[in-house]
């Protein structure tokens, strides 16, 4: 990142925005999210004229480990942020701009608040991996391509029985996103499979927060058995994942191309990004070491379906389950925080005292009044009884789904039930909704506690999501008649 980028506010709506704030000598530690700015909701949509004399333009990207996240000195990091930071200083001295240069905001948004955000004129751009498609292009103008020949592939795991043409996935579980291009191709797939008389295909959506690299995580540990995924993505992560396999013959989509998104009316903006686009893209200098910075080192889900910690899954899953009923709660969102804490190991002790499956430490179980958390039984009850806990006296708020609720309380876990109340307060103020935790209340999270704290609650649910999985599987299993019958 070059360091000599500034990122300055110099309009009260500024205020109003997730601004990246720089001293014209900042170093690498110096480069800090402003704590007082936030994604801003205001409408508008000017063309680059007016944007230059607003000295901001906002620039929606997806929140995620890749493309924008913040790091634990809360620095701003990912590819999107690279090339913005970039383009700020492109901008600036392209347009001879003198005085207060123009500032280039990262809104981070949802995936599926991109397009609708961008068409509202609440954010100016979309810097994001969003494949040109003709539904797209319908909506709004796209860039010079940042990167070219890209093909959706097939992945497949380990769980995959053999494949050799996309004629087979009928009838086959396929996991992708929501708000996808992947979920298109998939879907005109599936269309043709019926028509020549085949069974549908069976797409399982994933989350909304879901990333690719979290698709290929999942099918990795043999938990789904396919997704679909832009070939550039799956190379990158398949150095980190040993377990997929990329079937560069079977393409669901081929030779498309990738661009920022622009408003359609908005042609001097479109004129100045393609500039840019043309000496940053994919294939040059700037566009490698940028992509290959990120991309080239993934950090990637532990195997849930590890031999020996399915078997403390088996063995624990019924105190889960017995006390989740008892307090009201998801038993596999509690077993899959006992895989984020200990991977499910009761022998397991932290440097500051914390004991067994659910890591509590000793003040925190007595608080419980459930027994010595030195046996498997009560350390589960203790961490249960824990969140429900939190929940009711932290979280009882009408306002938030009973999801949301038990996401916070999470969060709480690791942070502390009052730090994470009063950074819902402050993602209020922000406009942020302090109701959500993913993409809303886990971003103010990042900006002052830093990633450990998003990290672990994702995690969880990354597990969560693969146990949920693995009971599915089973459960189809059972279902299926006994040939020995």
């Amino acid at each position: 990142m070059n360091m000599t980028s500034l990122f300055r506010a110099s309009h009260a709506l500024l205020i109003l925005l997730l601004s990246l704030v720089l001293p014209a000598e900042a170093n690498d530690d110096q480069l800090m999210l402003d704590q007082s700015s936030i994604p801003a909701a205001e409408v508008f949509s000017g063309d680059l004229d007016q944007m230059v004399e607003r000295r901001v333009i906002r620039a929606l990207v997806p929140y995620s480990p890749i493309f924008f996240f913040v790091d634990d000195k809360a620095r701003p990091r990912g590819i999107s942020q690279d090339y913005l930071s970039e383009f700020e200083q492109f901008l600036n001295q392209s347009l001879e701009i003198e005085g207060i240069p123009v500032s280039i905001a990262a809104v981070p948004v949802t995936r599926e608040q991109l397009i609708p955000w961008l068409l509202e004129g609440r954010g100016d751009l979309i810097v994001a991996d969003l494949t040109i498609t003709d539904a797209r292009s319908e909506q709004m103008q796209f860039s010079e391509p940042i990167a070219r020949g890209v093909s959706e592939l097939l992945i497949s795991g380990p769980s995959a029985a053999p494949i050799g043409r996309l004629e087979e996935l009928a009838g086959r579980t396929v996991l992708t996103r929501v708000d996808s291009s992947y979920l298109n191709s998939l879907n005109a797939l599936s269309t043709r499979l019926v028509q020549d008389g085949l069974p549908a295909i069976d797409i399982e959506l994933a989350p909304g927060h879901f990333e690719d690299g979290d698709l290929l995580e999942v099918v990795n540990a043999g938990i789904a058995a396919h997704t679909v995924i832009d070939g550039y993505m799956a190379r990158y992560w398949q150095q980190a994942l040993p377990n997929i396999t990329v079937h560069d013959e079977l393409k669901l989509r081929e030779d498309s191309a990738i661009g920022w998104a622009i408003r359609t009316e908005n042609h001097q903006l479109k004129r100045v990004v393609d500039e840019f686009v043309r000496s940053h893209r994919d294939g040059t200098l700037f566009g490698n070491i940028t992509i290959d910075k990120y991309l080239k080192n993934p950090k990637w889900i532990t195997n849930p379906d590890q031999n020996a910690a399915r078997a403390r899954f088996n063995d624990m899953a019924h105190l889960f389950q017995t006390f989740a009923q008892t307090y009201e709660l998801d038993w596999l969102l509690l077993v899959a925080q006992g895989y984020q804490e200990s991977t499910l190991d009761q022998t397991k002790r932290s440097h500051v005292g914390a004991i067994g499956v659910m890591q509590l430490l000793q003040s925190t179980a007595d608080d419980m009044d459930v027994g010595d958390i030195m046996e498997l039984e009560n350390n589960i009850h203790a961490g249960v009884k824990y969140v429900r806990y939190v929940m009711d006296h932290f979280f009882n708020d009408p306002a938030i789904d009973q999801r949301n609720r038990m996401l916070l309380a999470l969060a709480s876990y690791n942070a502390g039930p009052g730090r994470i109340r009063s950074l819902r307060r402050k993602a209020a103020e922000r406009g942020l909704d302090p109701n959500q935790w993913f993409d809303h209340v886990e971003i103010v999270v990042a900006q002052d506690i830093g990633r450990e704290t998003v990290n672990y609650v994702r995690n969880i649910f990354k597990y969560y999501i693969a146990y949920r999985m693995i009971m599915r599987q089973q459960q189809q299993i059972a279902s299926q008649p006994n040939p020995g019958n």
